[in-house]
């Protein structure tokens, strides 16, 4: 298990990623127990991560982003779940899967404000996947082996 920060600071964009609280989930006649339970222990895939900032009024964390679920009806979605957490959160973290070498990533977005949309099995299914997909501003980034992770932790303010 890691915490937050060292999740953020290792874990590269498409992992899943398992997060906990530590409890063991309680019995399923206390139902709303259950569903706290499930709000604070589940898996996901890792998206997004965002440097925090550092002015002189206002300060934000770091933070990261996980899909946890897209819903669909006939095809299309209908609602994605994502969920955004704090590297000064209290749960904990475990990297389940990381991204396998020769995969590529379609990810939008700046350098240290991009967005991974779909992993994809190679390059060809990720221009094929983009084909369909329209992101104007889209780019694909192969996995390398090993896949390095180098992530500001503070946005560096603009000269």
């Amino acid at each position: 298990m890691m915490t937050p920060l060292e999740l953020y600071l290792s874990a590269p964009l498409g992992s899943k990623i398992r997060f906990s609280n530590g409890q063991p989930r309680p019995p399923e006649r206390f139902t709303r127990k259950v569903k706290a339970w499930e709000n604070d222990n589940g898996t996901g895939t890792l998206i997004e991560c965002q440097p925090g900032c550092d002015r002189p009024t206002y300060s934000s964390p770091a933070t990261f982003g996980l899909h946890l679920a897209t819903y669909s009806s006939g095809g299309v979605p209908i609602l994605v779940v994502r969920r955004i957490y704090s590297v000064v959160g209290n749960l904990d973290f475990e990297i389940l899967e990381r991204p396998v070498a020769g995969s590529a990533r379609v990810l939008t977005g700046l350098a240290d404000n991009c967005e991974l949309r779909h992993l994809a099995a190679d390059d060809e299914a990720a221009r094929a996947w983009l084909a369909e997909h329209h992101y104007h501003d889209a780019r694909i980034e192969l996995v390398s082996d090993p896949d390095p992770v180098d992530r500001p932790l503070i946005r560096e303010e603009a000269a």
